[in-house]
Formats: structure tokens, sequence, C-alpha cells
């Protein structure tokens, strides 16, 4: 039987788009909250800039970090061939918001006083080159990411939550060393294609998103999952059962329910307010 969603005939299509069921007793619509309009693109950058902070606090706070290894950028609503960075030699934990270098697409800083890392360069400015449609990407070295990029395979379907990536993730299957070539950098676009999502063999995984906050969730969610994929590889190769795969169909429904933009955009926002929370906003400054 094919999959349907009955319960949310009745919805508005933005709560629908995220699953959302919202509807007092007395008639009253309730609406989720979703990504903000604004009066200026000047106000739309900060936005970005605040949820890029966020985000590397809450890549530190999972264990994403290592060294000064790993990179998030936002692209710039006002110079759209700009994008924003972290600072090669600050740790994930301490980035605020007036921490962040602004390159261009020559690699040159336009603002700020430290140095970025040359591969976040090589990688991030050619998957903005290729993609007007992302705004953000996302990588790091995270521990369960690289340990599945290994294979060179794509993940298999066995999760709802692995859903998220379905006939959405890549395989770039080859490594090269520290990507400090364009080139490569276009190369791993390329193999990117119109996905959220890379799994760089031997490095790490790769997201990328229309806002910062789904690519981060993205990121997030590909680790969780390649970690529920090498447990359940370990526990059929030690016991000899075999796994069940989610059907296409069903596969492809889902896909709709919890790999959206909207869906990546609002699962992050727990995680934002969690963290403004924790540090009374020091990452505003």
């Amino acid at each position: 039987m094919a999959p349907s969603a009955t319960t949310l005939h009745a919805e508005t299509a933005s709560n629908a788009t995220v699953g959302a069921l919202g509807k007092t007793k007395s008639g009253k619509q309730l609406r989720i909250r979703s990504y903000p309009r604004f009066d200026s693109l000047e106000d739309e950058r900060l936005y970005r800039k605040q949820h890029l902070a966020a985000a590397f606090r809450v890549f530190a706070e999972r264990g994403f970090d290592e060294g000064v290894a790993g990179h998030i950028s936002v692209r710039d609503p006002v110079e759209t061939d700009h994008f924003w960075l972290n600072p090669l030699s600050m740790h994930f934990s301490q980035i605020k918001v007036s921490d962040l270098i602004l390159v261009n697409e020559d690699g040159d800083v336009v603002e700020g006083d430290e140095p970025i890392n040359a591969a976040a360069f090589a990688i991030h400015s050619e998957i903005h080159k290729a993609r007007p449609d992302v705004h953000a990407a996302c990588h790091a070295h995270s521990v369960h990411g690289k340990a599945w990029s290994v294979f060179g395979k794509e993940l298999d379907m066995i999760t709802q939550d692995s859903l998220r990536f379905y006939k959405n993730h890549a395989v770039y299957p080859q490594f090269g060393g520290v990507v400090l070539d364009r080139e490569e950098g276009a190369r791993i676009a390329s193999h990117l294609g119109d996905g959220k999502a890379i799994i760089l063999q031997n490095h790490g995984l790769l997201t990328v998103g229309a806002t910062v906050d789904a690519a981060a969730f993205w990121f997030m969610s590909l680790d969780k999952t390649c970690h529920a994929q090498l447990l359940v590889d370990a526990a059929a190769h030690g016991s000899g059962l075999k796994k069940t795969f989610i059907p296409d169909e069903e596969a492809r429904f889902s896909y709709q329910q919890v790999g959206t933009p909207e869906k990546g955009w609002l699962a992050f926002q727990p995680y934002y307010d969690e963290i403004l929370a924790k540090t009374a906003g020091s990452f505003l400054k």
C-alpha cells in the first residue's frame, strides 16, 4: 500500500511541508516557525553570520573539531560571490560573529584579520560557484563520517533518518591528499552534483544547503547515519542476520517529509536554541 499523509490534509502548506500539525480546539491555526523575511540584505547578512557562528559552537559540542581541520561557509547575501568562513587557527567553540572572515572568489580576505584554511577556500569556492542554490557548506573530520568514508560507498537506506539522503548523496571516489587545488575542489563539486551531501573517500563528510542551518543539520544527521551503518554492518557480520532495506516507494515518500530544505532548517533550530541558552549568546558578539 502506498504511504500517504492524511493527517496533514487540512494543514497550511508551510506546516505540511515539515510535518507540523497545528490547530487548536477552537479552530485557531498554529504555524511552525520558518526562515525569516528581512527588511534588508544587511539584516539577512547578520542573521546568516549569527547562525554560522552558532553552527561552529554546535559542531564543537559534538566533537567535530580536530586541530585546525574543518570549515563551514555561508554565502554573503549582499556580495553573492563572496562567502564567510572561520579563521584557520580558532577553535570552533570560541568563534563569534566578529571573528568570521569574508573572502571573495579569488581567495582575498575582504573583512577580517586572520588567514583562512586554504583547503576550505579550494573546496567551498568551487561549490558556491557550481551551485547558486547552495548558500552554505559544511566539512569536518567527524569520527563516524571518516570511518565510513574508507569504504567509498553510499549509505544504505535502512533507517528513517537515512532517508534524508535518499538519492541525494554521492561519493568522491579518490583521495588526493589535502585539497589545496581549486581543480580538486571543482571535481568534488562535480561529484556532488545537485545533492546535499558527499562522502569524501578516506577523508570525511561534506554537506550543503540553502541555509547554514540546513547544511549543519544535514552534517550532524549524516555523521549519525554513518555511525548507525557501521553498527548495523558490524552486527550483521557478527550475527549473520540480513539487513532489511526500505523500499523505493516508501523511501521517496519519506524523503519529502524528512529531507526538504525547510525541514533541514527547522531541524537545526532546537540546537540553535540550546547553544544560545548554554552560551548566553556569547557567539553573537
